[in-house]
């Protein structure tokens, strides 16, 4: 089965040469996602439950885009800009999953794109 590109225009456009999803082999992967408001064009950063608001806003949408949703998330991995902030982050996060939680890793990282605070991206089974 070839790879199928997903795209959203519920979610920014890709600032770089990838795209914001691949359905392959019954899997979707959805690359890393960060606070883009894509009704402003703007980042969300006014504070961090608003940023991972975003963030897991634009993820719900390239879950809509494939015809998904946070059920058929199985893996995510998130990216902190200080592990000061995971509380905060994993109280919203934690909002969008109600059941058969995703295996998850959590790291800090020196910097992320744009200087956001998180960035999160998720692997997706299409049939559950």
């Amino acid at each position: 089965m070839p790879k199928q590109i997903i795209e959203s225009k519920k979610v920014p456009a890709p600032i770089g040469p990838y795209s914001q999803g691949v359905i392959a082999n019954g899997f979707f992967f959805a690359s890393g996602q960060v606070a883009f408001d894509p009704a402003t064009g703007e980042l969300v950063l006014s504070d961090i439950k608003s940023e991972t608001k975003q963030v897991m806003e634009n993820i719900q949408s390239l879950l809509e885009a494939a015809n998904l949703g946070f059920a058929n998330v199985v893996k995510t991995t998130i990216f902190l800009s200080d592990m000061a902030l995971f509380a905060q982050v994993n109280e919203v996060y934690g909002s969008y999953f109600t059941s058969n939680f995703p295996a998850r890793e959590t790291v800090a990282v020196k910097t992320l794109p744009r200087n956001v605070n998180v960035e999160i991206s998720i692997t997706a089974v299409i049939e559950l």
